[in-house]
């Protein structure tokens, strides 16, 4: 009777590691399957209150470069919090991990149009003996705001108080280096 045992006993260990071998196949290829229909079907993708990270070239419609981080640190910002203007924000929306995208965004999503009552004309003696030309930055003493000297002559400075990118449309290459999901 003892021997009848061991037999069984070399028998069992004889043919475990045959099934431990195909069972392990098995969920290989099963886990294979289930990475392939599961995981690449849904990319990352920035949504609101996102912690995003982005680098980008702004140009004006004809091409010229007015900003860019491209080679410096990347822009960070939460999607969808306000942190910027409204159609560079909700552009990035959507987008994935290393993706690059063009934005296009029309003055009344980047900085608004331009706001008549901000060009105004003051006499040119409130500068006194200062050297006032065109393209010098001025600040107003009511509130500190700067505003940019448009026209200058004999008697009056014209200066804009609008931003300086009001009225413009804005086109962005955007690249999105880093996503983190909110909590």
């Amino acid at each position: 009777m003892a021997e009848e045992k061991k037999k069984e006993i070399n028998v069992k260990f004889k043919f475990k590691p045959i099934y431990a071998a195909a069972v392990v196949a098995i969920l290989a290829v099963i886990g294979v399957i289930y990475l392939a229909t599961n995981s690449s079907a849904a990319p990352t993708v920035v949504a609101i209150g996102d912690n995003v990270s982005v680098y980008y070239t702004g140009t004006f419609q004809n091409g010229t470069v007015f900003d860019s981080n491209v080679g410096k640190q990347p822009l960070t910002f939460i999607a969808g919090s306000g942190q910027l203007i409204p159609g560079f924000d909700q552009g990035v929306i959507g987008m994935a991990l290393n993706q690059s995208k063009t934005i296009t965004v029309p003055p009344k999503e980047g900085y608004g149009l331009v706001n008549q009552s901000l060009i105004v004309v003051v006499p040119r003696s409130v500068f006194g003996n200062q050297s006032i030309t065109v393209g010098m930055m001025v600040k107003s003493t009511g509130n500190g705001q700067q505003g940019l000297v448009t026209a200058v002559n004999a008697t009056n400075v014209t200066i804009d108080f609008n931003p300086p990118l009001a009225g413009k449309t804005l086109i962005f290459q955007v690249k999105v280096v880093a996503i983190n999901k909110k909590l």
